[in-house]
């Protein structure tokens, strides 16, 4: 597989990396399965992926003591990426930014981890009540102190659905204010923030701000929720924990007047062969936008995983993305 370099550490990983997320958290929980899950991470690995992005927050912890029983084996193969700063209870999510915190939170991050070093630490949030540059400051203490080698911020825009009080504002302006005062301090070298073809809005600045100063992006949710996949039926459902049951885009109504998107993606498949699909369109899309573009589509299904591995090997021309660039605006609120 391809390689890329992660930011300001010139860290290398695969073009395509893989989110653990859904094989502990969020998604269709009922078919969350541990065994599989690791089977899942094994043949990634195997196909030539190497970046396995995860957080503290995601099961809580059970994400990360998965990938623990990965890294104890495959500990040279791995890049791996996690989160600090989110804190679930009670069916809410709340930031702690503070510094004490950060620390003790890398310690049982590592542990559950079974690792010695974490690749890329990123701060899931930023704390309303804690400067950043504060925050940023104790995770640039973990770097000297040796127990991480790079540093980034995970962006999600304007979106707080599940938070119990606003956590981030501004959107991605917001998200830049708080790279330009954390760069001061420490240098960043990642950001993960969505980008998909139904969901392209940080290419306006975010992007370009990570390019023009040699930042690696990691774009999550490059299939938008799986939608993009053409895999998913307008209303089959979802499963009363996954939060696409409560997300309107995802209404019947909405996923159904949203299907030209899919259908432009399969055009374009079928003509780089009966074996490519959507999803590796869209896949290969968020590779074109930048040699600092890392997508990191989620999955606990091998087969998907391989498939969004194989992307990394399909370029797309200036046709074909001239002819995704003219695909309808995705339709539905995205808050």
């Amino acid at each position: 597989m391809e390689r890329r370099t992660i930011g300001a550490a010139a860290l290398g990983v695969g073009a395509v990396g893989l989110g653990c997320m859904p094989m502990n958290w969020a998604y269709s929980s009922s078919r969350q399965r541990g065994d599989r899950s690791l089977r899942t991470v094994h043949a990634a690995l195997d196909a030539g992926v190497s970046l396995l992005d995860t957080a503290d927050m995601y099961g809580p912890f059970t994400n990360e003591l998965l990938l623990g029983r990965v890294l104890k084996e495959r500990r040279a193969d791995v890049f791996v990426s996690t989160k600090c700063g989110l804190l679930v209870g009670d069916g809410h999510v709340v930031a702690n930014g503070r510094p004490g915190y950060v620390r003790r939170a890398c310690d049982a991050s590592l542990r559950r981890l079974q690792t010695d070093v974490i690749d890329l630490y990123q701060l899931h949030r930023a704390d309303p009540e804690v400067p950043v540059e504060e925050t940023w400051g104790a995770m640039a203490d973990l770097v000297r102190a040796g127990k991480v080698r790079a540093l980034g911020l995970c962006a999600v825009g304007a979106r707080t659905r599940f938070f119990r009080r606003p956590v981030t504002g501004g959107g991605f302006d917001g998200t830049i204010r708080q790279l330009e005062r954390i760069q001061q301090v420490f240098p960043v070298s990642a950001v993960e923030a969505e980008l998909s073809v139904w969901s392209p809005e940080a290419l306006e600045r975010l992007l370009p701000w990570c390019a023009a100063r040699g930042v690696g992006f990691l774009a999550a949710m490059p299939l938008g929720s799986g939608f993009l996949t053409g895999t998913l039926t307008p209303g089959g459902g979802f499963e009363a924990d996954d939060p696409r049951a409560r997300h309107p885009r995802f209404t019947a109504e909405m996923m159904a007047a949203n299907q030209p998107l899919v259908a432009g993606l399969r055009r374009v498949a079928a003509r780089h062969g009966a074996e490519v699909t959507p999803a590796q369109v869209a896949l290969a899309w968020a590779l074109a936008q930048g040699p600092h573009v890392v997508p990191i589509p989620g999955t606990k299904h091998e087969r998907w995983a391989v498939e969004n591995a194989r992307a990394a090997g399909l370029v797309l021309d200036a046709a074909d993305l001239t002819e995704i660039a003219a695909l309808p605006a995705a339709r539905g609120s995205w808050d």
